[in-house]
This record gives structure tokens, sequence and C-alpha cells, in this order.
């Protein structure tokens, strides 16, 4: 089976949103820096970092629209010179209260984070478990909700661990998206399963487009396959108007992953010439490449 270097990369990404979100150990001061986002003015860029832990050096960034940060006086932010700053990031899994000084687009300080008891309640009676202050933090950075547990448990999932939780909320999974996926006819076996599918972009809607064609119910596999690869209603489409109706899906994975297009057929059968049998395609590649 190939192994989607996309799909690699958006698990990279993801693991790096969970693990650099856990940063607080209880006790210890979180500090913060805001900054206006580059590229995107509307909003305000985060980082929270603790050093307090040797020589670990742990940060969790991102960008928050300013209605984000509670309390958070934004011309204060803005204006020239420095004067008190404090806001509240106030989310399912937990809370941070930061406060220290700012002005003329920067601010610094330090902050203290709570876990929320319900949500605690809920991953205990849920059978996942009580976090750490670790993970409760990780949680609350990757702002993971009550719905994600209620539909996991809905769609009869195995209960998932405290990381996986992470993972995906990291990915933005949400109830709305394990229901529409099942509706679609794709619950997939495990959560790691489904961690492949929001990833890569696999939805309703992209699925649609290729039982449209005649590709229902295609195994979760092979979906994974034709979105890491690029595989496209066009490409299909491609192969349809030169003569190779319905290929099933370990050929077109097996075409695109060797770069065999429709125009590459035809350059290779040439003008009025009867296409190939799919079977040669294949040795025709490898041919054109040791010439």
């Amino acid at each position: 089976m190939i192994r989607p270097l996309a799909f690699a990369g958006a698990l990279i990404a993801a693991s790096l949103a969970v693990t650099s979100a856990c940063l607080a150990q209880a006790g210890d001061p979180i500090g913060f820096t805001l900054e206006p986002q580059r590229g995107n003015p509307a909003k305000i860029h985060a980082n929270f970092r603790n050093q307090g832990r040797g020589n670990n050096d742990n940060s969790w960034s991102t960008g928050f629209m300013p209605s984000e940060l509670i309390g958070l006086e934004v011309s204060s932010f803005h204006a020239g010179g420095t004067r008190p700053i404090h806001f509240a990031i106030a989310r399912e899994a937990g809370r941070l209260d930061c406060a220290g000084t700012g002005g003329g687009d920067f601010a610094r300080g330090k902050c203290r984070f709570a876990a929320d008891p319900g949500f605690t309640q809920l991953l205990v009676s849920s059978g996942i478990g009580r976090p750490t202050y670790d993970e409760a933090f990780g949680l609350m950075a990757v702002n993971a909700r009550r719905d994600l547990i209620q539909a996991l448990s809905a769609a009869r999932y195995p209960t998932p661990r405290i990381s996986n939780l992470m993972a995906l909320a990291a990915l933005r999974v949400d109830g709305r998206y394990i229901a529409d996926m099942s509706r679609a006819g794709y619950r997939p076996q495990s959560l790691q399963k489904l961690v492949e599918f929001k990833a890569l972009g696999i939805t309703p809607q992209w699925i649609a487009g290729f039982v449209r064609l005649g590709y229902a119910n295609v195994p979760g596999d092979g979906l994974v396959q034709i979105k890491a690869l690029g595989i496209t209603p066009e490409f299909i489409n491609g192969f349809e108007r030169i003569g190779y109706p319905h290929l099933p899906v370990n050929t077109l994975v097996q075409l695109k992953a060797l770069d065999i297009t429709p125009q590459f057929v035809r350059s290779v059968a040439g003008a009025g010439a009867p296409m190939p049998p799919v079977n040669k395609l294949v040795e025709l590649r490898m041919f054109s490449k040791r010439h």
C-alpha cells in the first residue's frame, strides 16, 4: 500500500499542534506575548511559553480574534505607551487567565490555567479518564469540546484516549463531521482512521464527486490513497474519454503514482492508433523513463 506523503504531512502538523500545547505544570506561571498576526491584522498572535522545566522550552502559539481574548482592551493594546493588560481564554476544557503590560501593538505577561471541573468529570464518567494537568491544558489549547465526546459515543467508536481527543480536536473533528460521514456511508473502524480521513480533507462533499462517476462504496483505504495522490474526477474522466471506462481504484492509484496520465497515453499511442491495454501502460511508462 502506498504511504501517502500528504497524509504524513497532515498528521505531523496535527501532532505538533497537540504536543506543543502541553506546556503547563501545576503551579508554574505561563509567559505570554501578544502581537498583530502577520498577514492578518484582524487577528492577534499569541505565544504562550513555559521555561520552568530545566532545559525544556515548550510553547503554544496561535492566532485569535480579539473577541476570543476576553477582557482585552484592544485600543490599549494598539495605543502607544505602556499600561496594564489583562485577558482570559475560556473554553469548555478550561480557562487561562493572563495579566501583564502592553501597548504599541505588543504585550507580555504571565498566565494561570485552571481545568474546567465539569469537563474533567465528563472525561471520567465517559471512561476516558482523569487528565493530568498537562493533558487538561492540552485539551483546552486544541479546544476539545463536549460534542466531540458525545458524537464519538453515539457513533459507537472505541472509547478514546486523551491523546485521541487532542488529535481529533486539533484537526477540528466535530459531531457534525462524524454524523455527516456516517450518513455518507463511512464510519471508519478506528479513531486512527477517522484522524486519517480528516487530516486528508476527506469529506462527504468530496466523496460525492466520485459517487457521481460510479465510484460508490469505495473502501476507506481506497479513499485515503485517492485523496493522498490527488486523484480527481477530472483525472478519471480523462481516461474515460480516451477509452478506459471505469478503471478500478487500485488501477487508478497505480497509474497516478507512476504519473501515467491520459496525455501520456495519447502521446505513446500515436494519432489514430488504438489505445494500449491497461496492463501495458506501466510497461510503456518504464520504457519512456529509460529512454
